[in-house]
């Protein structure tokens, strides 16, 4: 994909603007990817394996050339608007970076967040895996079905439960980091009329928190004999969700383009 692809992507008013800053990356559960511009520009790779698959140098090869595509922009950009990226102090760029990195790690939000991913790597090596032979042996080749979770088209089985809780185990963390990271960059008076990016993210991670507590919630019938262990990490999940909304208390009002209007 060149410039004039790129360029022409960003002309069509098909795209909703921003949509995937706030979104949770899941593209095959997404009813909006043909409103996404970012889903377009990946559009072309996806429809290769080889260039989907981040263990084949084509990928890596790939995100080359979208990383090459968006700097020399960003250079054209700049020139247009007369700023000179060569005059960037970047070592003092780089304390100052260093310093928020510090912060937003250390935050109580970051932390929790951290902590719970954690405890999910832990439950699936030492609980999950070991369980799930003497589930199959029991169940045979059908699976216990459950009540529908949010997101889903149907009923919720034991390996879609898996994918939720995997596929956001990580994603909260990222996501408010995001989130606190951004309270340090929106400190200026000119951006308090316009919603907040911090908020947005934070919402997102809320709502993982949600789905991921409900999947627990459902996960807790299908391992009986690990209660204590699955309580523990829906507490720690909702003591997570009391402190992001406690931090950011106007995240669950924001709009996010697309999902929310």
């Amino acid at each position: 994909m060149n410039k004039e692809d790129i360029k022409k992507l960003a002309q069509n008013k098909n795209f909703i603007s921003g949509i995937y800053n706030y979104c949770d990356r899941w593209c095959e559960r997404c009813a909006f990817t043909t409103r996404c511009m970012n889903f377009a520009m990946t559009r072309d790779y996806s429809d290769d394996p080889e260039a989907s698959d981040i263990n084949n140098e084509k990928f890596w090869q790939s995100l080359s050339e979208i990383f090459k595509v968006t700097r020399e922009m960003l250079e054209e950009s700049a020139e247009e608007m007369g700023i000179d990226l060569d005059s960037t102090d970047y070592e003092e760029a780089s304390r100052d970076e260093g310093i928020k990195d510090k912060i937003t790690q250390n935050h109580v939000c970051c932390r929790g967040a951290k902590q719970y991913y954690q405890m999910v790597d832990d439950f699936f090596e030492s609980e999950y895996i070991p369980s799930l032979r003497v589930i199959e042996r029991s169940a045979g080749d059908k699976a216990p079905e459950l009540q529908k979770i949010d997101g889903l088209d149907g009923p919720a089985t034991l390996d879609e439960l898996v994918e939720i809780i995997y596929w956001y185990h990580h994603f909260i963390y990222v996501k408010l980091m995001r989130s606190v990271r951004g309270t340090l960059e929106e400190r200026s008076e000119l951006l308090e009329e316009f919603p907040k990016d911090s908020d947005g993210s934070a919402k997102v991670a809320l709502i993982a928190i949600d789905r991921s507590t409900a999947a627990w919630g459902h996960m807790h019938r299908h391992f009986p004999s690990h209660q204590d262990q699955i309580l523990k990490i829906i507490q720690h999940l909702d003591d997570l969700r009391r402190r992001v909304e406690h931090v950011f208390p106007e995240a669950r009002n924001f709009i996010r383009p697309g999902f929310d209007e």
